[in-house]
């Protein structure tokens, strides 16, 4: 039986979690400190959920190798799946340049991914920091999608122009759902896309272009919005991998 185990930190996504995990007859256990205690380490299944901040860290102390997207997968998906140009490079040269771009850390939350000319761009990290930087663009909606074995398992809307769908209940229309399912068949049957076997893609509409991939994530720490809580819980069983 899996055990699902939650940092301190109390969200709604980990709540409603902890909800599907006891439908499941999971064991579940929220860690008190930021450490794992003893009688937690040899689990036979663990599955671990929480912030990318201290998830590497936790997951050794597990014993599990968590999956994470490379970094320029991106840079290297075909143009047709993501409609914009995209390069890998450091945060210093990202600050020689002169026009405005979109600028992100490619795994992690370090500083807000958004549009920066170089001069905007923090001083607070080291200039051998990878970032990733793309052509502007505007997104219609955004959507979340949890993927294992290269097959869609549940998505949800999470933005539209910018803003977070939760007061609206993250509720697409069945146009969108469909359109939605079209692009990620036609993306994962694709084996130029390489995944890995848990992970989250993220999509979204391009003003006056249409579909694209707007980044991928993992999934043992990405915001469940409205997707099913069972379903994504499938998925990040599969994210950790015991070393």
């Amino acid at each position: 039986m899996p055990t699902l185990i939650f940092t301190p930190r109390y969200t709604d996504d980990s709540q409603a979690l902890w909800k599907a995990a006891g439908s499941l007859g999971w064991r579940v256990e929220r860690l008190t400190t930021w450490r794992v205690p003893d009688h937690l380490r040899e689990l036979p299944d663990p599955v671990l959920y929480g912030e990318a901040l201290f998830g590497p860290t936790l997951a050794e102390e597990l014993g599990l190798q968590l999956l994470n997207p490379p970094e320029d997968w991106l840079v290297r998906l075909p143009m047709l799946y993501k409609l914009r140009t995209i390069s890998l490079t450091t945060l210093g040269e990202a600050k020689q340049n002169s026009s405005a771009a979109f600028v992100k850390p490619p795994n992690d939350k370090s500083f807000p991914a958004g549009v920066y000319a170089g001069s905007e761009l923090p001083n607070e990290y080291p200039d051998d920091m990878p970032v990733l930087v793309s052509e502007v663009v505007t997104w219609e909606k955004e959507f979340r999608c949890f993927i294992l074995d290269r097959a869609l398992r549940t998505y949800s809307v999470y933005s539209r122009h910018g803003e977070l769908q939760r007061d609206a209940d993250f509720v697409s229309t069945p146009t969108e759902d469909e359109q939605v399912k079209g692009f990620l068949a036609e993306l994962l049957a694709d084996s130029r896309v390489d995944l890995p076997r848990a992970t989250v893609v993220d999509v979204g509409f391009i003003q006056g272009q249409g579909w694209a991939c707007v980044e991928q994530n993992a999934a043992w720490g990405a915001g469940i919005y409205g997707c099913e809580p069972s379903a994504v819980l499938e998925v990040i069983r599969h994210a950790g991998v015991k070393a």
